[in-house]
């Protein structure tokens, strides 16, 4: 049961990581344009002629 002294801090302090990271993710602007990327994956407008 001691183990739990340091399981429990240690995946709270993951959880809040992992949470702020997400809400850093959305406030700057990763998320916006989801459909762009694929669209741009298949545009050949980059290959050498």
């Amino acid at each position: 049961m001691n183990v739990l002294v340091y399981l429990v801090p240690i995946a709270l302090v993951l959880g809040l990581g992992g949470l702020c990271a997400f809400l850093w993710s959305l406030k700057n602007g990763q998320y916006d344009d989801v459909e762009g990327t694929a669209y741009r994956m298949l545009s050949d407008e980059d290959l050498p002629k």
